[in-house]
């Protein structure tokens, strides 16, 4: 799925878009939107279906990203009920709510935990391009191996279709039975580990006296934020049939205020749009 991002740095909105042609120049489709909310030891980042309406408590919400107060560890939330493996996150809202009021309420918003994001500390800047590594606790590894196949949007050939149910996700992905290779990689409790996704090593060019990576014309912009994200899956427990080398996320810049990002199954529009969004909460440890 191409896709493309614009930045509102008055309003400290963005605005993700799914691209209706192949050019950079696409109006495109609007999908989600998100607005930064600075705290005094952390930022959030309000995701939402509608770009005038980011109340948590809205019908619209879908989620948040929130980092920690270095801007180099993130957390996505969302607002589904935890499903596979997500973690549960007990909030302060939560805290209001007595043994006799709970059976009454629905689930807060916001709690459930189905990502972590990390960069490496880089005080100095000294040692390139920065190291991110990302965890998602909602989609199993098995989903990057044979049998883990997308599931079938009903209508798919019909790009409004597409569009329609890109622009009503709220990240719930689902699996279809894991072959044989796949159910070999589980942890310890019998369940498929979380999927983990690392940025794609760029290559030094001696000519260019920079860091690059092939993004095949969706970048056209040098930037400290640009990457590709790929799975990392530890050399001895390697499915024969995973392509290390298939970039399942990229984003790039090609504006002062434009960004591609590039998404493809497992990785839902929300998960990937929450992503992009850490590469934007740029701070002295991580440039």
């Amino acid at each position: 799925m191409q896709c493309f991002i614009k930045r509102d740095r008055i309003s400290s909105t963005y605005y993700l878009y799914l691209s209706l042609t192949s050019t950079l120049t696409d109006k495109g489709k609007f999908v989600l939107a998100a607005r930064k909310f600075r705290r005094a030891t952390s930022s959030d980042y309000i995701i939402s279906l509608d770009a005038d309406d980011m109340s948590r408590g809205g019908e619209t919400y879908v989620g948040k990203l929130r980092s920690n107060f270095l801007g180099t560890k993130f957390t996505i939330y969302e607002s589904n009920p935890c499903h596979g493996g997500a973690v549960a996150s007990i909030g302060r809202s939560s805290k209001r709510v007595g043994p006799k009021q709970s059976h009454n309420l629905q689930a807060p918003t916001g709690i459930c935990d189905i990502a972590h994001i990390s960069y490496e500390l880089n005080m100095l800047g000294t040692r390139g391009p920065r190291r991110m590594q990302c965890i998602l606790h909602s989609i199993p590894v098995s989903a990057v191996v044979d049998g883990g196949n997308p599931l079938a949007v009903a209508g798919s050939s019909s790009s409004s279709q597409a569009i329609h149910s890109v622009s009503h996700l709220k990240s719930q992905v689902m699996i279809s039975p894991a072959s044989t290779e796949a159910e070999a990689i589980v942890d310890e409790r019998g369940k498929d580990a979380p999927l983990t996704l690392k940025n794609k090593s760029p290559r030094w060019h001696e000519q260019l006296q920079c860091w690059c990576l092939n993004f095949k014309g969706r970048v056209t912009v040098a930037s400290v934020k640009n990457f590709q994200l790929v799975a990392a899956i530890e050399p001895s427990t390697e499915p024969a049939h995973v392509d290390q080398e298939k970039v399942l996320l990229q984003f790039g810049k090609i504006g002062k205020d434009t960004f591609t990002m590039d998404y493809r199954y497992p990785l839902s529009a929300f998960q990937a749009f929450a992503i992009c969004l850490s590469s934007f909460d740029t701070k002295l440890a991580r440039e």
